[in-house]
């Protein structure tokens, strides 16, 4: 699992660098994405998940381990929380977007937790494009 996650942080900052290389097209047009607009916020909110929950090693997400399945086929880029001992097991938070829309829903039974309030908080600031691990005091 560590060697995907560093893989796919590779690949990430890889594309940036690549993209800050690309001279910027002529017209003021927006260039269109192959990206759905639910891939593009899955990939934003599972980033900063992973660095601010797994990464981090927050005492909090200590028993989790994330399941990314941002490649998804169906429209429905996600990722998944389940136990840390049981990478098979039932996924105890699924987060995910649909089709073009940005918006991203989170449920299962973290949700319905302690821990659950955080998890909302956590994705709402980082859909917005707010990378960091907590809110602002």
């Amino acid at each position: 699992m560590k060697q995907t996650t560093v893989r796919l942080a590779l690949v990430a900052a890889a594309g940036l660098l690549i993209a800050s290389c690309q001279s910027s097209p002529k017209s003021s047009a927006p260039v269109p994405s192959s990206k759905s607009a639910a891939l593009l916020s899955m990939e934003q909110v599972a980033i900063a998940a992973h660095k601010c929950w797994i990464a981090s090693k927050d005492p909090a997400f200590k028993s989790y381990q994330m399941a990314n399945e941002l490649n998804s086929f169906s429209g429905t880029p996600r990722f998944l929380l389940v136990p840390a001992n049981h990478y098979g097991g039932k996924p105890l938070l699924v987060v995910q977007a649909k089709g073009n829309s940005s918006r991203v829903d989170a449920f299962g039974p973290l949700m319905t937790q302690p821990l659950g309030a955080r998890i909302g908080s956590d994705i709402a600031r980082w859909q917005t494009g707010n990378p960091s691990c907590s809110a602002a005091a």
